[in-house]
């Protein structure tokens, strides 16, 4: 069973799975072909976290996939430069390219494949064309102008003939298909060897040609962004160099008999476990799905998690996050009772283990505070023309004009009891020009450090951006039961949170969670440039019903009404009683489910 966010890359891994591969050959051959296909979505400049289980092993495991701060990333440095944000756009925001080598260490662990069965489809989208997209479509006429007049790299392979391709039109990029061509040539005379050649792609990738191109071109760029300056990066060729993906134990939070299991705190997951412990205090159940009091509790839990992502979340390698407060039930007792009637317009991170909590400067903006201390009423607010994610946002203008990037998501179950979730992202094509040679940008997921010191999601080498993708797996008695994820950034693990509770709670089986009605707040500071909040705002599909969205405003809401399906992008597989099952998105139309 695989189900994912196009449709070409959920045939493209069913046909792994059909010539005998398992869930991790499929995965990896299913995000190489979403780098190609949704090219605004996520490419090998982004990153990816996966979750698995392996049967075979009986563990579950994560692979960390961000990619982390250049070496000469400084707060001074940015500082210099008059900086307050790390820019959303260009050379400045990039970390490591972490996608491609932890796509790498999922196949040479846990895949039985070869690297030329798992990168043939990718290569042969990328060669010889795919149908683009109409969102692709329309992201690169938003930001034609800015390829022309800043970024030309950028325009040869996207404004190729002096316009961009049309939404339906046979598209190629042949320069990201030599670019894989060259991986598996360099890979195959390297060794017979499976694993040593994938080894040796890795290579090519962090060491080789790939990051000579990277380095060479942002030593010698200065890049318009966002902030309507021209900016040189700092990723060197030793960034590339000393960087590998890892695995990682999961965190988890057992709630109704389950097991859930997210990436750590260097992502945003573990907010999903906070609301499902703030929730297990309330009967969700006796409110009734999509009610104005199930919907009303929902969000007022996740303002108290989310206020606790900005104040504590970051890398643990580098700072303490007090995890195991964060998720403890007596805290989320305390934090329970601030849950009222009515809408909250406070931004209030808790104090885990009697720890002060402090938040960063753009969230102090927003709210009215700027000693660093828990912040109080406010009634304003700012989300701005930002660059972030726009599963559900309208295309901002910014200046120069800049467009909007998104994310991917891929979930994969085998006949062998493999279940593997993943949220690859970043690497948009509008946001950083394309490195000549290679087709495809770098990322930039470094616009989520802060720039007020002393946080543990404050900007220093070597670290962690703290990311907002978040695949999630489910356990029950310990074996996969259920695997899901979304695009959409902060709205991430709110909209997989409905998902869930309608699923666990109701009993709706996995399509009817995913298209019953979706809500979700930006309530709290966004994760992307320029890093803004919208107090009380809260938005609704018009599906949830208007004497729904009546009480929602009478409790002081500020509900904005979204077209019927418009709120998330969610996929899932699920492996139950001998059988498997799974569900894509109709939002969007081109999400897909395959299995047999």
């Amino acid at each position: 069973m695989v189900a994912s966010t196009h449709w070409l890359a959920s045939a493209a891994g069913m046909a792994v799975l059909e010539k005998g591969g398992n869930a991790f050959d499929a995965a990896v051959a299913t995000g190489l072909v979403l780098q190609v296909v949704e090219p605004h979505l996520n490419g090998p400049g982004g990153e990816v976290p996966v979750i698995g289980f392996d049967a075979a092993r009986g563990e579950v495991f994560v692979v960390d996939g961000q990619g982390v701060a250049p070496a000469a990333a400084t707060l001074e440095g940015y500082v210099a430069l008059g900086l307050d944000l790390v820019p959303g756009t260009g050379l400045l925001a990039a970390v490591v390219p972490g996608a491609f080598g932890a796509w790498m260490l999922l196949l040479a662990r846990h895949g039985r494949m070869r690297l030329r069965d798992v990168m043939r489809y990718a290569i042969d989208y990328a060669a010889g064309g795919y149908p683009m997209l109409a969102s692709a479509s329309a992201g690169i006429a938003a930001v034609a102008d800015t390829f022309r007049e800043h970024w030309p790299s950028s325009a040869e392979v996207y404004l190729r003939g002096g316009a961009g391709p049309a939404a339906g039109e046979r598209f190629t990029n042949p320069d990201l298909a030599a670019t894989y061509s060259r991986i598996l040539h360099q890979a195959e005379a390297a060794s017979p060897d499976r694993v040593a050649q994938i080894e040796a792609a890795r290579t090519a990738f962090y060491e080789g040609f790939v990051a000579e191109a990277i380095a060479r071109f942002v030593e010698h760029s200065e890049v318009m962004d966002v902030t309507g300056r021209r900016h040189r990066g700092l990723l060197t060729g030793a960034d590339l160099a000393g960087w590998r993906a890892s695995f990682e134990a999961p965190v988890t939070l057992d709630y109704q008999g389950l097991t859930v299991c997210k990436t750590g705190p260097w992502g945003q997951g573990p907010v999903f476990l906070q609301q499902l412990a703030l929730l297990d205090g309330f009967d969700l159940r006796a409110m009734g799905p999509g009610s104005a009091e199930f919907i009303h509790t929902v969000t007022e839990c996740a303002k108290l998690a989310f206020a606790d992502r900005e104040a504590w979340y970051g890398d643990p390698r580098q700072s303490d996050v007090p995890l195991a407060e964060l998720l403890s039930p007596e805290y989320a007792a305390q934090r329970r009772k601030l849950v009222g009637e009515f809408a909250s317009a406070e931004l209030i991170p808790g104090a885990p283990g009697g720890a002060e909590p402090r938040l960063p400067g753009y969230a102090l903006a927003a709210f009215g505070r700027a000693d660093g201390a828990p912040v109080i009423s406010a009634d304003g607010g700012h989300r701005g023309h930002g660059v972030g994610e726009p599963t559900m946002t309208a295309p901002a203008v910014a200046a120069p004009e800049l467009g909007l990037g998104d994310t991917c998501h891929l979930d994969v179950a085998d006949s062998f009891g493999n279940v593997v979730t993943a949220t690859p992202s970043g690497g948009w094509l509008q946001s950083s020009p394309v490195i000549p040679g290679l087709g495809f940008c770098l990322g930039t997921r470094g616009q989520m450090f802060s720039l007020t010191p002393g946080l543990a999601s404050s900007l220093a080498p070597g670290r962690r951006p703290r990311t907002t993708l978040s695949p999630s797996l489910a356990l029950r008695d310990g074996e996969p039961y259920l695997a899901f994820g979304t695009p959409g950034g902060d709205q991430q693990d709110q909209w997989t949170l409905g998902f869930f509770l309608n699923h666990v709670l109701f009993g709706m089986n996995l399509q009817e969670a995913i298209d019953a009605p979706a809500f979700s707040n930006e309530h709290f500071p966004s994760s992307f440039y320029p890093r803004g909040s919208v107090p009380r705002s809260l938005s609704v599909e018009e599906r949830v019903g208007e004497p729904v969205i009546a009480e929602l405003r009478r409790r002081g809401h500020e509900v904005t009404v979204m077209s019927p399906w418009s709120l998330g992008r969610i996929s899932a597989v699920s492996r139950d009683r001998g059988f498997l099952y799974a569900g894509a998105n109709p939002r969007g139309m081109q999400g897909y489910a395959v299995g047999r």
